[in-house]
Parts: structure tokens; C-alpha cells; sequence
């Protein structure tokens, strides 16, 4: 009976939408205001990851700038100095990161708790430091050219970066031939990328593409954690008749063919669910 009856159930994301879409973006360079104002044009919603130590500089956001610039995005780290994650102590792995969510905490004021990786670099003895230092998740810079949901959110793979978001690939995600459940696009780079290869329009023509989609929940880095991770912590009960949602993020749900809110906290009776279809 269990079997059966988990059979029945299938996740969506918010609003019972089968697809997702996030950005990211790093190091905070000046021409994240012009990516800022494109992305809110479409109603984009990226995450920024900042270095801390080269705000204030020439040609980076200053500091007083972050809690309005990227209102409406995630602010996330991006190590204070942006070093060689692989030549650092752990003492100093530690202050690159522990200084950099203080920092941009501050400057946000905003609880950070993301990251990606200066470099793409990254190994257990990081990991295992950041997660202690309060991050929740990591983007590597491995492209992984699908719309799978990350098995592992401390080695987050992106799906692409921007200049691989071709016209076909953006299809397939949008009008995908065969059967797929949930489909999430993670397109990744840096402001300045677009600056220096005078191709702003490509951006704007991947939003312009992407936005108003009734079936694409559009979200930052970390609403995708929350999300995920309380759809994998749903507690079944031994006979397959009810689930219970321990986490503070209510959950959408395909049961039976009929679309099923779980509040968050809340236990939710397959049977009942079954009788009223």
C-alpha cells in the first residue's frame, strides 16, 4: 500500500510550477547595477556574490551601495580577498569567510548564507569549514548543461554559464520532449563579462526570453535551498497514508492529479486526499 500511494504524490515548486529559473553572479564590480536594472526590467531574481574586501575600491560597488542595490536579490559570499581557496591555512580559509559573511551581513543587513567558490576551487577541508561558519549551500563553475536539482548543495553545479544559454538550450528548458517533473535552469557569470565582450544584449535577450512564464517560479540561489530541502525532509508515515512537513517553508504538491498545499508544520492525510478525488 505504501508504494502505491507515494506513486500518487509529485512535487512542484511554488504555485505548483514545474520549473525554476536563478542567477548568479559574482565579484561586484560596478556593472552589476546595469545586470541589476535588466534583471529587474523582467522580473529576474539573481543572487550576488560579493568579495567584501574590494568593496569601496575603483571600479567594485561600494559598501554603502549593497543594501540598496541588491534589494529585491540575495546577497551571498564570496570570500573576502577572493583567493586560492587551495593555498589557504585553515586559519585562514576560517577569516576569509567568517570576515566575509560578517561584512556583507552588515552592509546588507540581511542574514548571508551562500557562497561560491573564488576560482572554482574547492575541497572537503572548505567545505567542512563553511558549513560550520553557517553557509547552506556553494556554486562551483562545473557546468552541468542539464536542469537537474543539485544532489549536493555545498557542490553546487550550475547548469550553465551565460554565454552557453543558447536559443536551443533555453527551449529545452522551457518545452522539454519527453517527461520531466521538476526543472531547474542555474545560469551563472560576472557583470563584468558583458562589459568587456560588449554583448549587454545578450543578457537582456536571455531574460527577455525567460520572463513572464506562468510555469517558471523565478528565485534567488537560496529560496531554491529552502525550497529543496524541505521538499526532501517531508517525514511518510509507516503505512503511506500521511505526510508530515517539519520545515518553516509550505510545500506544493501533485496528489492524485490534485493540486495540495502543505502548510508548513503541517500533516497532511493521503486517504482524505484520496476520498475527495
Amino acid at each position: 500500500m505504501t508504494e502505491g500511494k507515494t506513486r500518487q504524490i509529485k512535487f512542484l515548486f511554488p504555485e505548483w510550477r514545474d520549473k525554476a529559473l536563478t542567477f548568479s553572479y559574482d565579484d561586484a564590480q560596478i556593472y552589476d547595477r546595469r545586470l541589476i536594472d535588466i534583471f529587474n526590467q523582467y522580473g529576474m531574481k539573481a543572487t550576488f556574490h560579493l568579495n567584501s574586501g574590494t568593496l569601496d575600491q575603483e571600479g567594485f560597488i561600494p559598501s554603502g551601495e549593497v543594501q540598496d542595490l541588491y534589494a529585491g536579490h540575495e546577497v551571498a559570499c564570496h570570500a573576502v580577498t577572493h583567493p586560492y581557496f587551495n593555498q589557504l591555512s585553515m586559519a585562514q580559509t576560517v577569516a576569509e569567510l567568517y570576515e566575509d559573511r560578517a561584512a556583507l551581513e552588515q552592509y546588507s543587513g540581511r542574514i548571508v548564507r551562500g557562497l561560491s567558490y573564488p576560482f572554482g576551487e574547492y575541497n572537503d577541508r572548505l567545505i567542512a569549514a563553511a558549513k560550520n561558519l553557517g553557509i547552506v549551500y556553494s556554486r562551483t563553475v562545473e557546468d552541468t548543461m542539464n536542469f537537474a536539482l543539485p544532489s549536493d548543495f555545498m557542490r553546487w553545479h550550475p547548469s550553465c554559464h551565460h554565454d552557453k544559454a543558447t536559443d536551443a538550450f533555453m527551449d529545452d528548458f522551457l518545452h522539454p520532449q519527453g517527461f520531466r517533473n521538476l526543472s531547474l535552469l542555474y545560469i551563472w557569470g560576472h557583470s563584468f563579462e558583458f562589459e568587456r565582450n560588449r554583448n549587454w544584449d545578450h543578457i537582456a535577450h536571455i531574460c527577455d526570453k525567460l520572463h513572464g512564464r506562468q510555469d517558471v517560479w523565478y528565485a534567488a540561489n537560496i529560496e531554491i535551498y529552502e525550497y529543496v530541502t524541505a521538499m526532501r525532509s517531508l517525514v511518510l508515515s509507516v503505512d503511506g497514508t500521511m505526510l508530515y512537513n517539519p520545515a518553516a517553508v509550505p510545500l506544493y504538491l501533485c496528489v492524485e492529479g490534485g493540486h495540495v498545499l502543505l502548510e508548513a508544520g503541517k500533516t497532511l492525510s493521503l486517504r482524505a486526499c484520496s476520498e475527495t478525488r
